[in-house]
């Protein structure tokens, strides 16, 4: 079981496939299991290393609060662990922030960006809609069941089917969140912005986002992109935050159209979806 050690705490990655390595950080409190709708396909064309974010799935809980730059910084320990210089580097949601921040740190090491269902904190962030928050304040009070069926219209499009979504819950309830890892989390998220530096990110940039997001609106996709020189944007209609299980063709169309013309460290014989 492979594991990254930064500053003494436990990082848990893994890798499937081969060709160009493509970096996978997953959402708040999420282990990596949950790219189970994107990562069987970017495997059968690329190298995906994947990893769980201190506080989550199988990496350690050090005490809290965290910092989206010290996560950007277990990112670039595990690319060192798995022997990869550079990568496309794919996140969603909190996962998009590390992105970022990675970007930002570490831009010698970006192949190219692709950014899901984020956003770039600070004042300047589209907030989430009152029922939205209010729900995240009740989920504390409620079973880990309760928490997921009530989060569900937030994330989820209104059209997904059903058994789609309780996939899902499957693979979370398999790595539940930790309660002082999600915390530390959160307190990341809420510390953090770069909407100021978007600007200085240079690596091609993919912005995707749904377009029914009540959690984490779609401006906020629309913000990134207009801040990120020459950052393509897909709006997917009919999808919500959980772009990958509302739209898992389109989503999946779009990273590769967009990875197949990466100049360097791209696959050319990428399948197409």
């Amino acid at each position: 079981m492979p594991f990254a050690d930064n500053q003494g705490t436990r990082i848990y990655w893994d890798e499937q496939g081969t060709g160009a390595p493509v970096l996978l950080i997953m959402g708040l409190g999420y282990p990596s299991a949950m790219w189970h709708r994107t990562r069987p396909a970017l495997s059968a064309s690329y190298r995906t290393i994947a990893l769980d974010n201190r506080g989550a799935g199988q990496s350690e809980v050090p005490p809290g609060p965290y910092s989206i730059a010290l996560m950007a910084s277990d990112a670039a320990a595990v690319l060192d662990a798995a022997g990869a210089p550079k990568a496309h580097v794919f996140g969603v949601s909190l996962g998009g922030m590390i992105a970022q921040e990675f970007a930002l740190q570490y831009s010698g090491r970006v192949q190219s960006l692709i950014l899901g269902c984020t956003a770039a904190g600070g004042p300047s962030a589209k907030r989430a809609e009152p029922a939205a928050l209010a729900m995240l304040k009740a989920s504390s009070q409620m079973s880990r069941e309760q928490a997921a069926a009530a989060a569900i219209p937030f994330i989820y499009d209104s059209a997904t089917p059903r058994h789609l979504i309780d996939e899902d819950i499957a693979r979370r309830r398999a790595w539940p969140p930790n309660p002082a890892g999600y915390l530390a989390q959160l307190q990341a998220i809420l510390a953090w912005e770069s909407f100021s530096r978007l600007p200085q990110i240079t690596a091609p940039t993919l912005v995707i986002h749904g377009q029914e997001d009540r959690l984490v609106p779609p401006g906020n996709g629309e913000l990134i992109a207009a801040r990120i020189p020459g950052a393509q944007l897909v709006l997917l209609e009919r999808a919500s935050h959980q772009f990958s299980t509302d739209q898992p063709e389109a989503a999946r169309r779009a990273i590769f159209e967009f990875l197949a013309v990466q100049p360097a460290g791209a696959n050319p014989g990428a399948k197409r979806l």
